[in-house]
């Protein structure tokens, strides 16, 4: 491992893309710290104390702890994955969005644009919401959290809002594009990791304080090591297909006769869904808290985390974008003809049509696993938040994007450094991240 670790010094394209990364990285988390103006940040902070272990309290944990501030960064990545979600969704039902999918390059960069302008539409519409429910606020001294009310304000804050979503869209694509990893991904992770030294600090505090028994932190300490070694188990586990391929005589050579495998993840979809589903939820009920109607505040309360409306949405919207993500990225039908068309056969499988129903019926049962498994992982800290009361940051959906990302982003590391003929991170096997 420290061998893989001072082979990145000796490449530096390699390196420099890290040290660019870790650059635009910094450049996000100095962002979070910047106040919107108008606002009195300590009587802000006080209120989303007491919403720790509520959807106000998820949504600051993935903004970094940047929307607990309204900071310029306060809306995160989560406008511009929802346009995605939206884009995705139409591109299935809309055939010139799906005619400009099946373009190439030239189409990708069409809809990417397009998932701009839809960024730029949900930041305007969450922020007006947002700046809205603001002027309604107090801290718990009864203190206004805005200074001044009123229609400056809320321009300023729409405006402020949009335009740190729209940099930290461009900061993600600068990460894809000239550092290491998935920019919006890496993005994410760093703001659900700078939330762990206050967890970790709280959940002290309440050992220290007798609220929690040391017993009760072993345990939980002792349970994360179980849930982290089970997520990198079912990110790695993958059903083979054996291919066989026939042998072909060109000229005086033979060709194929080999066999290889088609390696189906029990994951394919990785961390989208949950990020998906965790999107569309907070959405809706994130403006329905800033809204003072009794109904709209009754659905607010019903999409907390922990209610049962939230972790039954959560668990279908999972399920739903497991299968829908999936089939995205991988179709049957194309695989049976490439296979088809090189002379590869799955043994006892007529190749063509049959080929790919087979493959499709493999795909359908392993992704409701993979699904069942994402969902368990995600509603699995509610649980224990409700049960023990302790800030469970580090856990769900958090831990599953965190681990996920952080095998995608040393695969890709690692993959380079084999590139150039040098050793990976493990001396056996290679890190296999979920893409």
């Amino acid at each position: 491992m420290l061998t893989g670790f001072q082979n990145i010094g000796r490449i530096p394209e390699l390196k420099r893309r890290i040290l660019q990364t870790l650059f635009l990285l910094a450049v996000y988390r100095i962002g979070a710290h910047i106040p919107t103006p108008g606002i009195n940040t300590e009587a802000l902070s006080a209120f989303f104390k007491a919403a720790k272990g509520t959807l106000l309290g998820l949504f600051d944990m993935f903004s970094g702890g940047a929307m607990s501030q309204l900071s310029v960064f306060a809306l995160g990545i989560m406008p511009y994955i929802s346009a995605s979600i939206i884009l995705q969704l139409l591109t299935v039902v809309v055939p010139t969005l799906e005619r400009l999918s099946k373009e190439g390059e030239a189409g990708r960069r069409k809809i990417t644009q397009y998932t701009r302008y839809g960024t730029v539409v949900l930041s305007t519409i969450q922020g007006f919401f947002i700046s809205i429910g603001l002027e309604g606020m107090t801290g718990p001294g009864g203190e206004l959290v805005v200074l001044t009310p009123g229609w400056s304000f809320r321009i300023i804050t729409v405006i402020t809002l949009t335009a740190g979503t729209a940099f930290i869209m461009w900061l993600g694509e600068q990460i894809t594009e000239r550092g290491i990893g998935n920019g919006i991904s890496l993005i994410i992770f760093a703001g659900i990791v700078a939330g762990i030294p206050s967890a970790v600090q709280n959940t002290v505090r309440l050992v220290n304080s007798g609220e929690m028994s040391l017993f009760v932190m072993l345990f939980l300490t002792v349970m994360m090591v179980v849930i982290v070694a089970f997520i990198i188990f079912m990110e790695r586990g993958q059903r083979r297909i054996m291919v066989q391929y026939a042998k072909r005589v060109v000229g005086r050579r033979v060709y194929g006769g080999q066999s290889t495998h088609i390696p189906l993840k029990i994951n394919t979809s990785g961390v989208i869904p949950p990020i998906f589903a965790s999107s569309i939820i907070m959405f809706p009920a994130t403006v329905a808290n800033f809204v003072p109607v009794d109904w709209v505040q009754w659905v607010a309360n019903a999409l907390d985390p922990g209610a049962w409306l939230y972790s039954i949405l959560y668990v279908a919207f999972i399920i739903f974008f497991c299968y829908f993500y999936t089939a995205i990225v991988f179709n049957p039908v194309d695989v049976a003809d490439n296979m088809k068309k090189y002379g590869g056969f799955i043994p006892g499988i007529r190749p063509g049509r049959p080929t790919a129903e087979y493959i499709d019926k493999v795909l359908s049962r392993i992704t409701l696993g993979g699904a069942i498994y994402v969902s368990a992982v995600c509603v699995l800290p509610t649980v224990m938040i409700q049960q023990f009361n302790v800030p469970f940051y580090f856990g769900g959906t958090a831990l599953l994007i965190v681990i996920g990302v952080a095998m995608d982003t040393l695969g890709q590391i690692e993959a380079h450094m084999l590139s150039r003929h040098y050793e990976g991170f493990l001396k056996k096997g290679r890190i296999r991240g979920r893409r």
